[in-house]
């Protein structure tokens, strides 16, 4: 079992082409189906991601060993129809889907205060589709998002030619940590940052939590950031709650009085909770627990 995130994502160049030929000339329903047979491959061949997955449901979930299995394959489907939504959307299709904003007035009231801010997201729902749900708010370009260059080049090219980019900024994630001063300099000038706050790359400090019942590490960038320059902190996932249906979550939580370990007991917490809704939709790949 893959004991740290890789910082890669799967998948070939046929694989996106053809679920994309799918999508504009055959519909969603038809690029789902095709997730049938994908799903029951990494369920039988991908064994870390299975094994972790598995652990996930089983023992952090207490789901029977059946219920487990059985739930690593939907989760597997419910990744994939993620992916071809996020394809979806950003070729032109975003009217195919309708989109629930709860907590839409706390993203405002942030953008208009002007001091700045982190939205902590987490690897649940469809995070990466984050950005459409954003340029729908954010008129003056004021969010950062900040990511891992995780898909391979030749990948990402394709996706490029397929897809139309969001007006929102991009922050991507270097080995040197020079990322972090494009973030401290975003929230000097007033702007909204978006990172996840569930995995962390080789190399960069962690805290340890309980989570789920079981101790995990966490990275401590995004909750020190918050912390020590009493940054408002906001929390948003983006989920999937029916085939065409998004619902777009954001709570808030006060900083000034906390330490980065308190902000992170709140994620954690909050976290759990939109998980007890969404149980499929964790999409970890690894061995997240100790």
């Amino acid at each position: 079992m893959a004991t740290k995130w890789e910082g890669k994502s799967k998948g070939t160049v046929l694989g996106y082409k053809i679920f994309v030929f799918f999508i504009k000339n055959l519909g969603l329903t038809a690029a789902y189906i095709l997730l049938v047979p994908v799903a029951l491959y990494y369920l039988l061949f991908s064994v870390k991601s299975t094994k972790a997955l598995f652990y996930y449901f089983n023992k952090r979930l207490v789901y029977s060993n059946i219920k487990s299995l059985w739930s690593v394959y939907k989760n597997y489907i419910v990744f994939g129809q993620t992916i071809i939504d996020k394809t979806a959307i950003g070729s032109g299709l975003k009217h195919k889907f309708t989109y629930e904003f709860d907590g839409i007035e706390k993203l405002n009231a942030l953008l208009k205060q002007g001091k700045g801010g982190i939205l902590i997201s987490a690897h649940i729902g469809n995070f990466e589709i984050g950005e459409f749900f954003f340029d729908d708010i954010d008129l003056q370009s004021q969010i950062n998002l900040v990511i891992t260059d995780a898909e391979h080049q030749h990948i990402k090219a394709y996706l490029n030619k397929v897809t139309h980019k969001s007006n929102l900024k991009i922050i991507v994630i270097q080995n040197d940590f020079s990322h972090i001063y494009k973030i401290s300099a975003a929230l000097n000038n007033g702007e909204l940052v978006c990172i996840t706050g569930d995995r962390y790359i080789d190399n960069t400090k962690t805290f340890t939590d309980t989570f789920l019942g079981a101790e995990a590490e966490f990275p401590s960038g995004p909750f020190q950031i918050a912390s020590k320059l009493k940054t408002p902190v906001a929390f948003v996932y983006v989920m999937k709650a029916s085939k065409t249906h998004y619902h777009l979550y954001t709570r808030t939580t006060q900083t000034e009085q906390k330490s980065a370990q308190e902000i992170l007991k709140v994620y954690i917490q909050d976290l759990e909770l939109v998980l007890q809704k969404y149980p499929l939709q964790w999409f970890n790949y690894f061995k997240f627990w100790n």
